[in-house]
């Protein structure tokens, strides 16, 4: 059993080190969950006692199979849980995060497999992030940012930016998941782009925007 400060950081490793191809700094730790580096160093500490990361001072932390096993299921949970807010109570994409923060550290494998079941097996969040199936197995199609479409068509999949202030702003200007967006011109000056939603309602769309929504042709 895993305390919840255990699994945030494990969750934390996980996502940091790029789903485990390299080592993270505690620095970057510290940045990450808003800590000091030297609290991140104790849990480091526990954390490789228990096997799920390996810690060599000066050289970072890299996560062990075991550890990446747990961080899988930590991330089932909490994206299992976004879509049952989102697709059966009602939330909007940008509140349920927080919730499921709280929601993934239910230590019921039954719960969440029945929860699976209830959903009809989903394969992603309503954020467009891959769910990991029981086994932590999960598909990842080519996506590339909105910015590297130019003068193309191209489907939203995913968000890399999910903080509650951006998915608001996609809310109000008309994006979503499964948007087809139609880049119509990307400006000189700020690179800027002007889109097309669905066919019908133009915008214009800031750089910082454009590289956190995520497409494929």
């Amino acid at each position: 059993m895993l305390s919840f400060t255990e699994e945030n950081y494990l969750k934390t490793i996980y996502h940091l080190s790029d789903s485990g191809a390299k080592a993270v700094l505690t620095n970057e730790i510290a940045e990450a969950i808003q800590t000091k580096p030297a609290s991140v160093t104790d849990m480091v500490k526990k954390l490789a006692i228990k096997n799920l990361i390996a810690y060599e001072k000066y050289y970072g932390v890299k996560i062990t199979r075991q550890g990446k096993t747990e961080a899988l299921t930590i991330i089932r949970k909490h994206r299992l849980w976004e879509t049952f807010l989102v697709e059966k109570l009602g939330f909007n994409w940008g509140e349920v995060h927080d919730v499921a923060e709280q929601l993934e550290h239910i230590q019921s494998p039954l719960l969440i497999e029945k929860l699976d079941e209830f959903l009809g097996f989903p394969s992603a969040d309503p954020h467009g992030h891959p769910i990991p199936d029981k086994n932590g197995k999960f598909k990842v199609a080519r996506q590339i940012p909105l910015a590297e479409a130019i003068g193309k068509k191209a489907i939203v999949r995913a968000v890399k930016n999910s903080s509650p202030s951006f998915l608001d702003y996609l809310s109000k200007i008309g994006v979503y998941i499964g948007a087809s967006l139609h880049v119509l011109a990307k400006m000189d000056f700020d690179a800027s782009l002007e889109i097309q939603i669905d066919g019908k309602k133009k915008v214009y769309i800031s750089k910082e925007a454009s590289e956190n929504i995520l497409v494929t042709e």
